[in-house]
């Protein structure tokens, strides 16, 4: 479920720019930019979509986050002449031919469009398999509020920071670990043997932790895995796991 808000007023893109991990000011014109929320401490609170539809300017928010996020951005308001008001528009996604008017998802190719308008007949699609083919996180499951750090989410990779673009909530740390630290964690697709719940610890075989269980879809996995752990064979629950050939 996604909530669609709108933003009005003279500074919102500006404000925008202050606040999320991404460079909003292209969006003077139409176009999708993916982006994050932060804390100041470089965590995770909420990814979404600002969005340039021709007509008007739009947040495209996970519904499980958006209350949270809609606060957060009232707190930081101050004096910025922005507004924030519900949208009737609708979001619609598929792959294949978009329709008019549709958008490109900017995290990868593979995850086809966006549509802003009128409602349309959403084919089947199973989105898990091509999050799991291309290592893209999903709210609530990969991307985990208050504990993910988005560089180990693989945000640079999917269009979802900048590193030029100035301070945002959060950019002090995000910046130090893209330039003056090598990651240690990261989101990673292993092959899966068996299933195990989502969230499940991988262990090594000497029970020291490796990372966690995430998204599966046929016989591999999505897991936040310590990068130095991924030798040897790997358990989660019943399940076995070996690196991604």
């Amino acid at each position: 479920m996604r909530r669609l808000v709108r933003l009005t007023g003279p500074d919102a893109l500006s404000f925008l720019q202050g606040l999320v991990s991404n460079d909003v000011l292209p969006l003077k014109a139409r176009g999708i930019v993916y982006a994050a929320l932060l804390t100041p401490q470089g965590r995770y609170l909420a990814d979404f979509f600002v969005v340039n539809t021709g007509t008007e300017l739009l947040l495209d928010l996970p519904e499980s986050l958006a209350d949270g996020v809609m606060r957060r951005l009232a707190m930081y308001r101050l004096r910025a002449d922005v507004a924030f008001a519900a949208s009737d528009l609708s979001v619609s996604r598929g792959i294949g031919d978009a329709p008019e008017g549709a958008l490109p998802d900017p995290r990868h190719p593979a995850l086809g469009w966006r549509l802003y308008g009128a409602p349309l007949p959403e084919a089947a699609v199973d989105w898990d398999a091509i999050r799991v083919a291309h290592i893209i996180p999903e709210t609530g499951i990969e991307l985990i509020p208050d504990e993910t750090l988005i560089l180990e989410a693989g945000f640079e990779r999917l269009n979802g920071v900048d590193f030029r673009k100035g301070c945002y909530v959060g950019q002090e740390v995000t910046a130090r670990m893209k330039h003056k630290t090598e990651l240690r964690k990261g989101l990673v697709r292993l092959h899966i043997s068996g299933t195990a719940p989502a969230g499940t610890p991988i262990l090594m075989a000497d029970g020291r932790e490796a990372g966690r269980l995430f998204t599966q879809s046929g016989d591999r996995a999505l897991a936040q895995m310590r990068l130095d752990r991924l030798a040897g064979p790997l358990q989660a629950g019943d399940a076995i796991l070996r690196t991604d050939a």
